[in-house]
């Protein structure tokens, strides 16, 4: 029987190909939109990790550092710094930013911290700014050391490049000293969104809390959550279509193959044995279209102007899936195999 279901496999390889087409492209769209609602994240977590920092400190009823935050007086940081636990206490700036660059005006995300940290990312060119005129900027921008870049009635000299910096679906960051951010962002006035802590503080500041790094994470990401579920659903959908090509396929090849699954019965072949070779044909369309889909998906990613990063778990995730969605898929063609009737295979044409 598995035999005869390899051979029927090859006898319509035209059918079946363009089943496998159809499957691969499915779960290639699908790894894709998995990649794009992970690259949200991987995009929070990157710059989030690249600040150093260990906890944001934040007033109480204040939802985040960056997009739930409230600005309050830069004198806190002394006092923090002496609390302990503390190794290191940076005051710390954001805001959202529209930038013209190169004739166009884009939304950037603007951050203000010490020159040397905590808070400033490692530079993979150049230095951290050290003026208020000065600014590190995103490899995404594809600015060059020294260009000038004009935010509001500012202008700022590149002096740094950060690679790949982005949040909020490939918003590029810049990265300023908290005086030049301050500028920015309050009229120069000494007030700061957070202050950043190295180390494990075993006290807070009275009307403060602390934030870890995954609160931090959370916080970038709020803005996107309603985009991440419509993803998820649009993926889970997906899934949905692959069973119903998968299963149409096999479903018109149980109506083709209905006298042949009279003779099987007819000579005595188990039903099992029978629904074995549909499930055996169905389960080798879902994991060709799977390998299938693993290389175009990674064709089509790069074409997304977002970030698009394929969690390894979904890739060994997609096997598993694929043997599921072909047992599901041939559920339509076991339920016609077993309602044969054997005498079928002594009737006529």
């Amino acid at each position: 029987m598995l035999i005869a279901a390899i051979r029927d496999l090859q006898w319509r390889k035209r059918r079946f190909l363009i089943a496998v087409v159809g499957t691969a492209f499915v779960f290639a769209m699908t790894l894709v939109l998995t990649g794009l609602a992970n690259g949200f994240r991987v995009e929070a977590t990157r710059t989030v990790d690249s600040f150093g920092v260990d906890y944001f400190l934040i007033q109480d009823d204040v939802a985040g550092p960056f997009l739930g935050s409230t600005p309050f007086d830069q004198n806190k940081v002394a006092a923090a710094a002496k609390l302990p636990g503390v190794q290191a206490a940076a005051p710390l700036v954001y805001i959202g930013a529209t930038a013209r660059d190169n004739g166009t005006f884009k939304t950037m995300n603007l951050f203000g911290a010490p020159t040397d940290g905590p808070g400033m990312p490692t530079m993979t060119e150049g230095r951290a700014p050290v003026k208020v005129d000065e600014v590190a900027v995103s490899s995404t921008l594809d600015h060059h050391l020294g260009d000038t870049l004009t935010i509001g009635p500012h202008q700022v000299t590149v002096v740094g490049i950060v690679a790949n910096s982005t949040v909020l679906a490939r918003q590029p960051n810049l990265f300023l000293t908290v005086a030049g951010a301050q500028r920015m962002a309050f009229d120069g006035k000494p007030v700061i969104s957070s202050i950043g802590i190295r180390g494990n503080p075993q006290q807070i500041l009275p009307g403060f809390h602390a934030v870890d790094r995954a609160g931090a994470i959370a916080d970038m990401m709020r803005p996107l959550k309603v985009a991440v579920n419509a993803i998820s659903i649009m993926a889970g959908l997906l899934w949905l279509v692959a069973a119903l090509i998968v299963g149409s396929i096999i479903y018109m090849s149980a109506l083709e193959r209905t006298r042949d699954f009279a003779v099987f019965k007819a000579i005595g072949v188990p039903s099992r044995s029978v629904l074995a070779g549909l499930v055996l044909q169905a389960v080798i369309i879902a994991l060709v279209s799977a390998v299938f889909g693993v290389a175009l998906s990674a064709l089509l990613g790069p074409m997304f102007p977002m970030r698009v990063d394929v969690p390894q778990g979904a890739y060994l995730l997609l096997p598993a899936v694929a043997v599921g969605i072909g047992l599901l898929a041939s559920v339509a063609g076991l339920r016609r195999a077993i309602s044969v009737d054997p005498a079928l295979a002594f009737g006529g044409p």
